[in-house]
């Protein structure tokens, strides 16, 4: 007695979803079965691809006959050889391991008898049909995309900031997610600007509504793909290169190659970078340790009611003082470079000369390149008198022309962004600097916490050490340590009021060749 399992398979889970493949090849089998007196034992339902046999349901009942739970079954049938497999090879060893368990696989629309030696090339046909069909059916999709890339045609989901879309005429496409894109925009700026690393940038990105994971940030910032370059990868001896997309790009190329050399650190010029911290430790990379110099860095202990902040060394030397303490004591620090009312005028002195000179060097440089321009026109011109009187030949006279008219091209661009200069206005820098800088104290306390670590790293030029009880400062910028003499002149002259030739040095030198006074 034949007793058979059934073997329905569809290419696609839409073609499972919709059912009137199963259905049918189902009514196929069944039929078949009755017609012939075969006892149908099980039906397998399978929506997957017949490129292997690694099946969900196929694996199943392989491993039923191979643990010997199927005692009924001697036949598995199914209609067409492609439903069995899409591959020759695969297809001719799974035939012989179904065989050496004593099943015998058999497609009812398609029947061989598989002891025939002469039948094995009509199998050998039904099983290739279908592969080659695969691999056409494949290779046409590769050329179609690589047309599509080749066109500038972003092809898969869409990256971080656009969104997935379709044209006027119905093609797929893709256009900018503004509130994704604004990110983008934000990040690629950051970066270019060079004063935060990466990592930071991604944290203050995070912070600002940016839904971006370490990983995938990495793979954004280093994709061509947002200034406006799709990538056709190399394929049949066609090298791989770049083609201009059809999307609207979020940064230009030139200021994307230029990230990309910051990242892989190969800018030649050295950068403070910063490192962003919370508003409870805004000194945070600034401070040395006193004990061992390493860098003091921050963490926040969880206390009853709150967070209480510390700087600590990572080193174990145990250096640890609370932020606040540390904080309190910077501002104190400032208040050293506060600019005195008696000095504020003599800054004002300082400022107007600096504005003035740079203001003549302005009309100086704009005054020189046009003098230098009709240098050349008159060179031009020397040349073209020449030529009429037959002593130039026309050759030389191209030859002078053309060089004569770069280089004044090049004098006028120079010209030109000269002219975008904007004229210092003496009065609004004035007031600006000097609100600034009188008060560095309680301006430090307005700003946020970004603003002030540009005011520190502004002032010091390198790391300094707390002692527990005050910060032992370095070298700071001209400005501030010009503001901390004045002050302790002024500071010293208001404690000692005595007369000018006082305050001179009162060390007298050894007598010379002549005798000395008595």
């Amino acid at each position: 007695m034949k007793v058979a399992d059934l073997y329905i398979r569809v290419s696609t889970d839409e073609q499972a979803d919709k059912g009137y493949s199963q259905r049918n090849q189902e009514e196929m089998l069944r039929k078949y079965c009755n017609t012939n007196g075969i006892i149908v034992n099980r039906v397998v339902f399978e929506d997957f691809s017949a490129k292997t046999f690694f099946r969900p349901e196929w694996s199943k009942l392989l491993a039923q006959f191979e643990n010997q739970m199927n005692t009924r079954s001697n036949l598995l049938l199914f209609t067409k050889w492609d439903r069995f497999s899409r591959n020759a090879g695969d297809a001719y060893m799974m035939i012989n391991t179904l065989r050496k368990l004593g099943i015998e696989p058999q497609a009812i629309e398609q029947p061989l008898d598989l002891s025939v030696p002469e039948n094995k090339m009509m199998l050998a046909f039904y099983l290739a049909a279908p592969e080659v069909e695969n691999d056409r059916r494949a290779l046409n999709v590769i050329h179609g995309m690589r047309r599509a890339l080749k066109e500038g045609r972003w092809l898969w989901h869409a990256p971080y900031g656009y969104k997935n879309t379709k044209s006027p005429d119905g093609r797929p496409t893709i256009e900018i997610m503004e509130d994704e894109a604004k990110h983008m925009r934000w990040i690629f700026n950051k970066i270019l600007e060079g004063t935060y690393s990466s990592e930071n940038v991604l944290l203050m990105a995070r912070r600002r509504g940016a839904q971006l994971k370490k990983n995938r940030f990495w793979g954004l910032i280093r994709k061509e793909f947002y200034c406006g370059k799709i990538l056709v990868p190399e394929y049949n001896g066609e090298q791989a290169y770049y083609v201009k997309g059809q999307h609207v790009p979020l940064i230009s190329e030139s200021d994307f190659y230029r990230i990309q050399e910051i990242l892989e650190a190969k800018k030649k010029k050295i950068r403070r970078v910063s490192i962003i911290s919370n508003d409870e430790v805004p000194l945070r990379g600034f401070l040395n340790c006193p004990k061992c110099s390493y860098k003091l860095t921050a963490s926040a202990s969880k206390g009853r009611n709150k967070y209480y902040h510390y700087y600590h060394c990572t080193s174990k030397c145990g250096v640890r003082f609370r932020a606040a303490e540390v904080n309190r004591a910077f501002i104190k620090e400032l208040r050293k470079f506060r600019l005195q009312d008696s000095a504020e005028k003599l800054f004002e002195i300082i400022l107007n000369q600096v504005i003035e000179r740079e203001n003549k060097t302005i009309n100086s440089e704009r005054n020189k390149l046009v003098s230098e321009i009709e240098v050349e026109n008159n060179k031009l011109s020397k040349a073209r008198k020449l030529l009429l009187e037959d002593t130039l030949s026309p050759e030389d006279f191209k030859l002078i022309k053309e060089e004569t008219l770069n280089k004044i091209s090049i004098l006028e661009t120079q010209i030109d962004k000269i002219r975008t200069k904007p004229k210092i206005d003496n009065q609004n820098l004035l007031r600006k600097a000097l609100k600034y800088v009188s008060r560095l104290d309680e301006l430090f306390e307005k700003l946020d916490n970004e603003g002030k670590r540009k005011l520190i790293g502004s002032m010091y030029k390198e790391n300094w050490v707390f002692d527990g009880i005050t910060h032992r400062t370095t070298l700071t910028n001209e400005v501030a340590r010009s503001i901390y003499l004045i002050n302790k002149y002024i500071w010293f002259k208001k404690r000692s009021p005595k007369s000018k030739i006082e305050t001179l040095d009162t060390w007298v030198g050894p007598p010379g060749l002549e005798p000395g006074t008595p």
